[in-house]
């Protein structure tokens, strides 16, 4: 049985987002513009190895796009692919809401039925 939403997701992009420091390092790329391995270690209470593995994971499923700059790497967001992303957490979101509401009729029918 095919659900829609679930082909849609693409389980090694979340698995990327779902990592905490990932993420912080996504919102000081977009805050930033771009940054290097170097730069973001700086900001972050992490190691510049630990860093440059996580901007491994991100490349690889495309969040960043990495440019040469001397001896490091500059990183930017993919846009393309951060709205991909996004509009996959929707798309699931919505899938969830319409379980939400469609578990919230089946107890309110239950109480009701219990009520009679």
């Amino acid at each position: 049985m095919s659900t829609g939403v679930a082909e849609q997701v693409d389980d090694d992009l979340w698995s990327a987002i779902g990592d905490p420091t990932r993420r912080r390092m996504l919102d000081l790329l977009l805050i930033d513009g771009d940054g290097t391995a170097t730069t973001l270690s700086q900001r972050m209470p992490v190691t510049r190895q630990a860093v440059a593995k996580h901007l491994g994971v991100l490349d690889r499923v495309g969040l960043v796009r990495a440019t040469p700059a001397g001896r490091e790497k500059r990183y930017r967001v993919d846009d393309v692919q951060l709205a991909r992303a996004v509009a996959q957490l929707s798309s699931v979101g919505s899938a969830w809401d319409a379980r939400l509401r469609r578990i919230k009729r089946i107890a309110e029918a239950i109480q009701r039925n219990q009520q009679d």
